[in-house]
């Protein structure tokens, strides 16, 4: 954790995706085929689903769970430490790197987003082959060690998470959160220290 606490991401971290490049449609259709069987795996064949889940993510460490069903965009930008655990219906919009620390519980219903877009309509929306489509940037998130997101939780691109800290069901964190503290409310903001 850097200590910076930003509204927006970081303009240096954010990168510019397009999510309709062949190569990036590809990524989405490998991704939904390995969530599709990995949603439909069973709970008492541990090995199957982490054979899967070695395929779907850029690296995990032992001892990681997520709970089916389970969404993202790629699966190859998501980076889960040593023992984290995704609860039920959890979304990573991944077209920017995720990266969660060893220790990390994430309730159900969490939804990281690394995907933004410009704010005017002009901005945004533009033709490609007679059809709308839209600019998607995306900006990193990253979650530290032993921490825990309550259930309903939204984390919005470029965020910062800092180790030991809690954060309050039904969240939305829009600015960085420093370490060891618990951070809570819309917008999410410190309450105590831990």
């Amino acid at each position: 954790m850097t200590g910076k606490i930003a509204v927006a991401p970081d303009p240096a971290e954010v990168s510019a995706l397009d999510t309709r490049a062949p190569e990036n449609l590809a990524r989405h259709h490998r991704a939904r085929d390995l969530l599709a069987r990995y949603n439909a795996s069973r709970s008492d064949a541990p090995d199957a689903r982490q054979a899967l889940l070695k395929d779907l993510l850029a690296d995990w460490a032992p001892g990681v769970w997520i709970e089916p069903p389970f969404f993202c965009d790629y699966g190859d930008n998501i980076h889960l430490g040593r023992g984290v655990f995704i609860n039920f219906n959890c979304v990573l919009l991944d077209g920017g790197k995720i990266t969660i620390g060893q220790g990390t519980l994430l309730g159900p219903a969490v939804q990281i987003y690394t995907a933004t877009h410009p704010v005017t309509s002009d901005e945004r929306i533009f033709e490609r082959d007679g059809l709308p489509a839209y600019r998607t940037n995306a900006a990193p998130v990253t979650i530290g060690k032993k921490v825990w997101i309550g259930g309903g939780a939204i984390i919005l691109p470029g965020i910062e998470i800092g180790n030991g800290t809690t954060i309050g069901a039904g969240s939305v964190v829009t600015k960085s959160v420093p370490a060891s503290v618990f951070a809570a409310g819309n917008p999410c903001r410190v309450i105590k220290p831990l």
